[in-house]
């Protein structure tokens, strides 16, 4: 027999998106599959979108609001797949993604093998979607993944993998105290529990990054301090490793200094720390030119503000201009049908 696909969406407020992402899923052109829903206690009209789509094969399960590692760990522990696709809300799935990996999965079967396919940003209209391959997509070890991971930043998007059950189990569920790079901390402890990570090409998953996604932090303190706890766990899963691998997060942790200095001097002294016990040392990092010299005249504090700001804006302007492109081509498209 076939086996079976969970496809597993956690959602909170997206009425915006979900019914599209729903449509991905069903649209798959593996045909055994469940899709199960978990709502976050949203308070928009997420659930009732979602319940038009409910059927035999689609579940949507509600819940207080309590974060969406919450939300996956219920969706995994009322699934029943072999075979485990994590979707959030707001992104979408090729047709074929889930066929393609499995037929890889078939040529050299293992119930610990990993597969992870190719993945591109859009905002509204998928087919502008940009595909930027990295270094991460190419068959890996477990450890040459992780050494690429952290040496290069490159990080492979959630909906990318297909995952087996035992890959899931063995893994853990996600952490619960984090609310962001809880991918980041999970997906390592599923690479380490895992034997090989296959790449399959063409199954792209369409990952939609707006000006308000939860990958946004700005000046939040929570999502600062659960960006430093996903790193400290990482360090902490990786700790047995090679001092190859120990300089490689030092330097990833390196990269995210620039979100702690000098708003978070707590932070900054903690990450020091890691790095410390990893055999390294960190240093204060540095803004872009064009930041530099307003930081030189009126400070950090007031540089970083404006960069984040001036990020925000850009995000807003390319966001406000494709979704009226987008609904131009759905107007347009009305009129010729």
């Amino acid at each position: 027999m076939d086996p079976l696909v969970s496809i597993l969406i956690p959602a909170y407020n997206a009425e915006r998106y979900i019914s599209e992402t729903i449509r991905s899923a069903l649209a798959q052109t593996w045909a055994r599959k469940e899709i199960i829903i978990v709502d976050d206690g949203s308070r928009d009209n997420t659930v009732q979108i979602a319940r038009q789509f409910s059927s035999r094969t689609v579940s949507i399960i509600t819940q207080p609001n309590s974060g969406a590692s919450v939300a996956r760990n219920k969706a995994f522990s009322l699934c029943q797949g072999d075979f485990v696709q994590w979707l959030d809300a707001d992104d979408l799935l090729a047709p074929q993604k889930i066929s393609d990996q499995i037929r890889t999965w078939r040529e050299s079967p293992g119930k610990r093998d990993l597969l992870s396919t190719g993945w591109g940003y859009f905002v509204c209209r998928r087919e502008k979607a940009q595909f930027t391959p990295s270094s991460l997509w190419r068959d890996l070890s477990p450890a040459e993944w992780l050494h690429l991971k952290f040496t290069t930043n490159d990080f492979m998007q959630t909906s990318v993998w297909l995952v087996s059950r035992e890959l899931t189990t063995g893994a853990g569920p996600w952490n619960e105290r984090l609310t962001l790079d809880d991918d980041g901390e999970y997906f390592c402890r599923v690479v380490l529990a895992s034997e090989r990570i296959r790449f399959v090409p063409g199954g792209n998953v369409f990952y939609r990054k707006g000006a308000n996604s939860l990958s946004v932090i700005g000046h939040s303190n929570k999502k600062l301090e659960s960006q430093l706890l996903s790193i400290r766990l990482q360090t902490e899963h990786l700790r047995s490793f090679n001092d190859a691998m120990k300089a490689a997060i030092v330097k990833y942790l390196q990269s995210y200094m620039i979100l702690f200095y000098p708003n978070r001097p707590d932070l900054v002294k903690e990450a020091e720390q890691i790095a410390t016990s990893l055999g390294g040392q960190l240093q204060l990092p540095s803004l872009p030119w064009k930041y530099a010299l307003i930081q030189k005249v009126f400070g950090w504090q007031a540089a970083k503000t404006l960069q984040i700001q001036g990020n925000r804006l850009k995000a807003n302007v390319v966001e406000t201009w494709d979704r009226a492109l987008f609904a131009l081509q759905r107007r347009n498209s009305n009129h010729a049908a």
